[in-house]
């Protein structure tokens, strides 16, 4: 009894103090499919959880089919696919860019880095190549969504 009338208090005195729900929010989920020898697939994913995300990966055995069930061409592909608040994701896109897409919310398929870039996240090393992250529109037109310089 004396942990109910506390967890009331608690929840009403957040209520009046102002401290919302997102203060409590869970950290956004993504669903990675992946090679199971790939090395690169599991820099990307530390990169995403070290970013805030909570990430479910699964060993899949061809990740083309995941590539075109989630609608991403496939001359944007790259060694793994994901899913995240409904946009797909191909590819080694940064946390930063996902986050803005789920911020936004545009019209999108979703986000893409076709190959595997050096320096991109997953791909770190001495040597950055430039590389764009691509929006996938629904209509199927294709706009720089974020480019990133070479060093």
């Amino acid at each position: 009894m004396h942990r109910r009338h506390a967890l009331s208090s608690l929840a009403m005195l957040l209520l009046t103090v102002g401290i919302s729900a997102p203060v409590f929010a869970a950290k956004p989920v993504i669903d990675v499919f992946k090679d199971a020898n790939c090395g690169c697939c599991t820099g990307w994913i530390k990169h995403l959880q070290d970013n805030g995300f909570s990430v479910n990966a699964t060993n899949v055995a061809d990740t083309s089919t995941y590539r075109k069930k989630f609608q991403i061409p496939d001359a944007l592909g790259s060694c793994h696919t994901a899913t995240v608040g409904g946009y797909s994701i191909e590819g080694h896109v940064p946390a930063q860019d996902i986050q803005r897409l789920l911020k936004e919310r545009p019209q999108a398929i979703g986000l893409a880095v076709p190959g595997m870039p050096a320096g991109s996240p997953g791909m770190e090393g001495p040597r950055k190549m430039a590389y764009d992250v691509i929006l996938v529109k629904t209509d199927g037109k294709q706009t720089v969504y974020h480019h990133y310089a070479g060093s």
